[in-house]
């Protein structure tokens, strides 16, 4: 028998569970939820999310499949719990961490008309480079007008987009345990080829 170094297996299976959030802005959107609130019933989610419970109940059975949410059975009414995610991502000697705070920032889009108009324009990348500059910003270590020229995106809408990441960062910070492995513009400036 083999032994492989890590566990491919695992970590296979953790990219697809990122990437299926990265697909479906209402599961995205339920993980960090209870990511934020702790422990949840499926009452949480259809008063909270306004979800029905159906969909409750078949998404939080997706996202126990996928091992990002596990499911306390010990009470009468089960509870659950998010598991945080983080995915590095190397391509040509670049590096990016997908963690909680972008999985956040692509759960809102479908509430949010510009971050939904930025990722059907310019997709989820753009999303993530947008976010490498909304951390600065919301931090107030890089001011509006520069964050938004760096965006490269009409000027109104950089703004508009900066202010709506800006409240997933702030939200995120304190409950995102890899928060601090999202790249952040002011340390690692994104580069355009």
């Amino acid at each position: 028998m083999s032994k492989a170094a890590g566990d491919p297996e695992r970590a296979i299976n953790g990219l697809m569970s990122v990437a299926q959030l990265l697909e479906e802005p209402r599961l995205a959107r339920l993980y960090t939820f209870v990511l934020q609130e702790r422990d949840v019933t499926i009452d949480d989610l259809v008063d909270k999310l306004e979800m029905p419970r159906t969909t409750a109940y078949s998404d939080t059975g997706t996202l126990v499949e996928l091992g990002v949410l596990t499911r306390d059975e010990e009470q009468k009414t089960h509870t659950y719990s998010a598991i945080p995610v983080t995915l590095t991502a190397k391509l040509d000697g670049d590096e990016y961490t997908v963690t909680p705070t972008l999985v956040e920032a692509f759960g809102r889009s479908p509430q949010d008309q510009d971050l939904d108009l930025l990722i059907e324009k310019n997709g989820l990348g753009k999303l993530a480079a947008a976010l490498t500059y909304a951390i600065p910003y919301a931090e107030g270590e890089m001011s509006e007008r520069i964050a938004a020229r760096e965006l490269d995106l009409q000027h109104a809408f950089a703004i508009s987009v900066l202010h709506a990441l800006r409240d997933v960062v702030l939200d995120m910070k304190a409950v995102d345990p890899y928060f601090e492995d999202v790249r952040n513009a002011r340390d690692q400036p994104v580069t355009d080829e």
